[in-house]
């Protein structure tokens, strides 16, 4: 393992850029002659639209063009699609209802874009806008994702009745019932999973130019997907060739999800740039992503847990409900299901039955947020353990311990048919808990109680699923004559660290310092092809297609060495840094290698070694796990809520960088722990105008809501890919809310509350603490 290899704790190269302020953002770009765009959105939540009039605002000064829908038809532009279809029974309904870049008759959530104006300055295209004529007739609306199906309540889509999209059903519905038949106690858990505004620190953006000598496209914008963006634009949007397009994405501010997602102004700034023919610029505002920007979970379910006498789980059923928004996101129809494995748990429950209704409600759309399911899963599955362990009168340790499923096990097929391969889950558990001190835990409590306060210890042991589905990734690695390596590949960074774990993997195979290794992502132009970054899985297949090019690279290489040692290309074997007869100390070095591989006779020419290789892989799921233990104080008398202790045991298989694994679990938790204690998207219930439209009123963690996490990695590898690696990226947002909310009533059950919905605001907490009739803990 060498110096800057596998394994170490090497810091990002990129932060150097990031937090000196040499990092290149969209708003960073400013191209000659570059005009500036406002979009005109719905003050209502569900309206018609009666009239719209733009010609007094195209008189304004500055003014360069305004877009709205019937322009958008005019100039043959389609609806933002859906690229996902669930896998429903033949003839199931699954209810289209794609966003359209601009609202024509209906708009169907506050902040809906009705109108683009484009203007010489970002002011006149705003006092352009007050300029539009617009006439609406509100409709009553819907923002409360358990109404959205009733009867009653005003329908989104002509289609869509109820506002169902579709029905979804996984597991054995008669083995199902069987197990809960013959069942000793059956427990059953209301949960809600409170809808997140994902507020990522650089907001969406957008920078469009046309050429009109190649009539081609160029799109900057801060995507995790460029090469998705570039094929919507082409197949779906304008219905142009694709070398039409480009999609240039630099550094970007972070994403979570929100920015897998095409929005209407990554399109509108194209259109513009044709129809002005200059560069045409839309920078995001915070409130603008608040009310507009891709939001997260949004589930209200109710789940049973089937136990026999012995407290073994014999089944589980699930019904949940998952708002989609007002349209159909790119991946929104995927979401609800995607989770849905995830149920499973580390445990054996021979029988599960689950039913995700998936409905349209007059909010932002909901696609994927860290995790994408399965936090919502997990969260399901560990309160309700829980709660049944309270309420069959077992310690939730202990409960957990008779149903996980131990190491001899392995490999297990769960019901749902997805195969873990390997875990050590109890072990895990009992690490966390000697780390977290549990034994010392009642001491703490009693010390608590004298000071008036209530002390609660919680846990979940969660699994996720990620890297695979299907997905395949590309990454080609060239050379220079000096001995150089640029690796292209189609991930893109958003701040998970690949210019150095990518550069690790050279490392460790060529024997190469970070500084001869270079990374470039995010150019449409430069990179073949690519999935983009998501779903924890940017190591498992970046990283593997990387692995996989530089094996290719080595083997080109070898008959080369060979010449240069005058020896049988078979007596020569690599080693990091260069290549030796084996049996001897004659060796050639690797720089050697590829200055002579440019070489026509190997294939190379002035421009390129013959070394130079790409590597596609493609993988199976891996199944990182962990452990996590919360420890909260209660103050009784005014509900508020203090996260003291922190201890997370995890797995992700062969651990790369700890460093950028530690830091990628802290990210998740503090999402967590946001979700579990702050974050909520509120909405009248009335108008349907949203009540958290600005990070004046939605509250995300700060530091000091946040104890010093502990964290300990403690992997197994998998065979699923060379590295042996496991996603993390999202981890922490799936196991803080449920060990979080398990400590909270852990601490108030004394108090007589048994269930608190997130986020466990201190009136909230007040509220439980009064409703159950308890003052004291």
């Amino acid at each position: 393992m060498g110096q800057f290899g596998i394994g170490q704790p090497i810091r990002r190269r990129e932060d150097v850029r990031l937090l000196t302020g040499q990092g290149r953002f969209v708003d960073d770009r400013a191209p000659p002659g570059t005009a500036h765009a406002h979009v005109l959105r719905s003050p209502h939540a569900h309206a018609r639209i009666r009239a719209l009039d733009t010609s007094t605002a195209l008189q304004c000064p500055g003014v360069l063009a305004i877009a709205t829908a019937a322009d958008l038809t005019h100039d043959g532009l389609s609806p933002i699609p859906s690229l996902y279809t669930p896998p429903l029974p033949p003839g199931a309904p699954f209810n289209l209802a794609p966003q359209p870049i601009l609202a024509g008759d209906v708009v169907r959530f506050v902040g809906e874009p009705v109108a683009f104006i484009v203007a010489e300055t970002l002011a006149q295209a705003e006092e352009a806008a007050d300029r539009i004529a617009i006439e609406y007739e509100p409709i009553a609306a819907v923002t409360e994702t358990a109404a959205a199906s009733a009867p009653a309540s005003p329908r989104l889509h002509p289609t869509a009745a109820g506002n169902l999209c579709y029905r979804f059903e996984a597991g054995n519905a008669a083995a199902t019932d069987a197990a809960f038949a013959a069942a000793s106690k059956v427990v059953s858990l209301s949960a809600i999973n409170n809808r997140i505004i994902i507020n990522a620190m650089e907001p969406r953006a957008a920078l469009g130019s046309y050429d009109r000598g190649s009539s081609r496209f160029t799109l900057h914008t801060n995507s995790q997907v460029p090469h998705r963006f570039k094929a919507l634009l082409a197949e779906h949007l304008f219905h142009r060739p694709a070398d039409r397009f480009r999609v240039v994405v630099g550094d970007v501010g972070g994403g979570f999800g929100a920015k897998n997602q095409f929005y209407p102004e990554q399109a509108l700034v194209l259109w513009a740039a044709r129809r002005t023919g200059r560069p045409v610029k839309w920078i995001g505002t915070n409130s603008e992503g608040c009310l507009t920007d891709i939001q997260g979970r949004d589930n209200v379910s109710t789940a049973e847990l089937a136990l026999d006498a012995d407290g073994r789980f014999l089944g589980l059923r699930v019904r949940t409900v998952a708002s989609l928004g007002a349209y159909l996101a790119n991946m929104g129809a995927l979401i609800p299901t995607a989770g849905v494995t995830a149920l499973a748990g580390v445990y054996r429950t021979p029988a599960i039955h689950v039913v995700v209704d998936a409905v349209f409600a007059n909010m932002p759309r909901t696609d994927a947020y860290r995790g994408a399911g399965r936090p919502e899963a997990n969260y399901l599955l560990e309160r309700l353990i829980d709660h049944a362990a309270r309420d069959i009168g077992l310690d939730p340790v202990a409960l957990r311990r008779r149903n996980m499923l131990s190491p001899a096990e392995l490999p297990h097929t769960t019901p749902f048919g997805t195969t873990y391969d390997v875990g050590a889950f109890a072990r895990l558990m009992d690490e966390a808990l000697r780390r977290a001190d549990a034994a010392g835990f009642p001491e703490r409590r009693a010390a608590a109680r004298r000071r008036g306060r209530a002390l609660g210890l919680g846990l979940a042991s969660i699994i996720e699923r990620s890297g695979g589905g299907g997905f395949e990734e590309r990454s080609e690695i060239r050379f220079a004559p000096d001995g150089r390596v640029t690796v292209l590949s189609g991930m893109m960074a958003n701040g998970q660290g690949h210019e150095t774990t990518f550069a690790q993997i050279v490392s460790e195979m060529l024997g190469l310092a970070p500084d001869e290794v270079t990374i470039v992502q995010g150019d449409t132009d430069l990179i073949r092809t690519g999935i983009g970054t998501a779903g924890s899985r940017s190591l498992i297949l970046g990283g593997s297609s990387l692995f996989g090019a530089i094996e290719h690279a080595v083997a080109a290489g070898q008959p080369i060495a060979a010449h240069l040692l005058e020896a049988a290309s078979a007596d020569v074997h690599f080693h990091a840094g260069g290549y030796r007869i084996a049996g001897t100390d004659r060796d050639v070095s690797l720089k050697d290698v590829v200055r002579a591989s440019f070489d026509s006779r190997w294939g190379g020419a002035e421009d390129r070694s013959a070394l130079d290789a790409d590597a596609r892989f493609k993988a199976d799921h891996s199944y990182p796990n962990g452990c996590h233990v919360a420890e909260v104080e209660i103050d009784p008398d005014t509900g508020a809520v203090e996260l003291t202790r922190y201890t997370v045991v995890h797995d992700s298989g062969v651990v790369l960088n700890p460093m950028i694994v530690e830091g990628q679990l802290h990210g998740g938790l503090a999402q967590g722990v946001g979700q579990a204690l702050l974050e909520e998207a509120r909405f009248d219930r009335e108008t349907g105008q949203p009540l958290t439209g600005t990070l004046l009123d939605y509250a995300v963690p700060r530091a000091d809501d946040l104890p010093a996490f502990d964290i300990t990695l403690d992997g197994i590898p998998t065979a699923t890919n060379p590295l042996g690696v496991k996603g993390c990226g999202e981890s922490g947002a799936s196991g803080a809310p449920p060990a979080i909310m398990n400590a909270l009533i852990d601490a108030l059950a004394p108090l007589g509350v048994r269930h608190i919905d997130m986020p466990a605001t201190p009136e909230r907490v007040w509220q439980a603490i009064r409703s159950a009739g308890g003052t004291q803990p």
